[in-house]
């Protein structure tokens, strides 16, 4: 039998206290990103390049790219950017949403740039990849 679910009820409470902690989190992260743009899309594109995850032809453009992608992230919109992440949201349990957008960017759209020769390594390769950089530089 299902669990009733009061909106009055203390649980009501605590689970909206965490919804939004989270939201928080997740606005702060993003909007943290125009500060350190130039440095964040460095260091992933170095770490890509490093780990042999993405071939390149010019490591430079690989930055240019990544940093586009981060400009864009500033000024999208919760719908957006849920509806690119959509398809790698339940790969790793508590997500960074930078390192998930990024992840999405780099297996949906880098992939098809004209530098990129090809990407390696699974999903979960790439996100780890990302995410510790990310986690380097931006706050959780």
């Amino acid at each position: 039998m299902a669990k009733i679910f009061r909106p009055s009820s203390r649980e009501a409470t605590i689970l909206s206290k965490i919804e939004s902690s989270n939201d928080y989190a997740r606005k702060n992260a993003i909007y943290s990103i125009r500060d350190h743009i130039d440095h964040l899309s460095n260091a992933i594109a170095m770490k890509l390049v490093e780990n042999n995850l993405v071939e390149t032809t010019n490591k430079n453009s690989l930055e240019e790219q990544i940093n586009k992608c981060l400009d864009k992230l500033g000024g999208l919109d919760d719908f957006d950017i849920d509806y690119k992440v959509a398809p790698f949201r339940n790969m790793i349990r508590q997500p960074h949403i930078v390192s998930l957008y990024l992840t999405a960017f780099v297996i949906e759209n880098l992939i098809n740039h004209k530098d990129v020769i090809d990407i390696f390594g699974s999903d979960e390769d790439i996100y780890l990849c990302i995410n510790q950089q990310v986690k380097k530089i931006l706050p959780s």
